[in-house]
């Protein structure tokens, strides 16, 4: 990250399906003003809802740190949750760890982490079981 870059922290409130998101709406918002193409903020706020959503579910909440520079839009998502134990198998499209109870709000199909890897240009996930999760998600400007 250059010594430009803007950056911005939320908090994502655990278990609470009515807050969530509002991260990726204000990210959002953010990027219309500095003039990003509707492309990329599309790309970055489909990314960082799933990962909200993701904290939502499986973690009791977590954190949400933006950086932007003219070259790129840097997501980093980070929770204390109970962790991923398998990611080969987390990034399988379909493959849900969601209890029934969150189904049936109609989250947790399995589609958030092959979400975000597809929106993203690059993607790293590090987790370590019982410690959480830390989500690294780049956004190429032009890309």
């Amino acid at each position: 990250m250059t010594q430009d870059a803007l950056c911005f922290h939320f908090d994502v409130d655990g278990n609470n399906f009515v807050s969530a998101g509002e991260a990726s709406v204000q990210v959002k918002k953010l990027l219309r003003q500095m003039g990003f193409s509707p492309e990329l903020i599309r790309r970055v706020s489909i990314a960082m809802y799933e990962g909200e959503i993701n904290m939502v579910i499986h973690a009791g909440g977590g954190e949400a740190d933006i950086c932007v520079d003219q070259n790129k839009v840097t997501v980093t998502l980070s929770d204390h949750g109970k962790g991923i134990a398998d990611i080969a198998l987390a990034m399988q499209e379909g493959y849900s760890t969601a209890p029934e109870n969150i189904r049936a709000l109609g989250f947790g199909a399995g589609m958030g982490l092959p979400n975000m890897k597809r929106y993203a240009d690059n993607m790293d996930i590090q987790s370590t079981v019982g410690e959480g999760t830390t989500i690294l998600m780049e956004f190429f400007v032009g890309e």
